[in-house]
This record gives C-alpha cells, structure tokens and sequence, in this order.
C-alpha cells in the first residue's frame, strides 16, 4: 500500500524543533552561567546580578548563589506551540524564581525566545505585548 500524500502529515512539524530544545537544555546544563547581560525595557540591570552563578539542573530546578545568598527556582525549554510565527524561534526558555515582584529576580521570570546558543553563550530576548519595551538576556559560561 502506497501513500503518496503523506506530505500533510508534516505540517506541524513536531520533530523540527525537539532537536533545537534538545540541544538548549544540553547546553544550558553543560555548567555555570553569569549573566553578562541585562537589558529591561532599555534600563541596563546587570549590576543586579554580579557574583552570582546560575546552576540549570537537570530535573528542572536553576539555582543561583554568589556564596551568601541562593534563590531557586525552575527552567524549561518548550516548543511555543501558539506562536503565530512559522519560523525557527518559537522556542521559549522559561525562566521562573517564586519571589516577591520587588526582587530583582522576579525580573528574568518570563518566556524568553532564544536569540542564539553557543557552548559558551545563550542569548535570549523578550518583547513584552504591552508597552512593547524589549528585554535582552545573556548569560556566559564560567
């Protein structure tokens, strides 16, 4: 039995983006991170997070300590099934610390996209719905 019009299956492309969040979590996981790089909505707040090392955790946990404090939290990398783009960055690296909305922390909680992932560098940026201020967030392998 031949099916010749199997090309319909392929719309929702299940398997193209496994290998793309396979590889973030690989990465992320590959050490500890600083962030390099915190730009929210255009105010540069790297300074908030000098000295603390980001640990992402196989079962999903992220820990960051500078030696005195540690605040948990979680990450994930997910296919953002509801992005209305067809293109390849519909892949969030969620970012979530339970904190109160006054800490510093509370600011990288969010669904970032992935701007680009080296061994040594992930980028990620948000551009937020409503005032549409753009936030940028690096983070370098120690």
């Amino acid at each position: 039995m031949s099916t010749t019009c199997s090309t319909d299956d392929d719309d929702g492309s299940p398997n193209d983006n496994s290998q793309q969040i396979a590889q973030a979590v690989s990465t992320a996981q590959s050490g500890t991170w600083r962030i390099t790089n915190f730009n929210d909505s255009g105010q540069n707040e790297t300074s908030d997070f000098n000295g603390y090392n980001f640990s992402f955790n196989s079962d999903g946990t992220l820990v960051a300590t500078n030696g005195s404090n540690t605040v948990n939290g979680t990450w994930s990398v997910t296919d953002d099934s509801s992005s209305s783009s067809s293109s390849s960055d519909d892949i969030d690296f969620n970012i979530f610390f339970p904190v109160p909305a006054s800490n510093n922390f509370e600011d990288l909680n969010d669904d970032w996209d992935i701007v680009s992932i080296s061994s040594t560098r992930i980028e990620l940026i948000d551009i937020s719905g409503g005032n549409g201020g753009t936030d940028m967030l690096t983070f370098e392998k120690n």
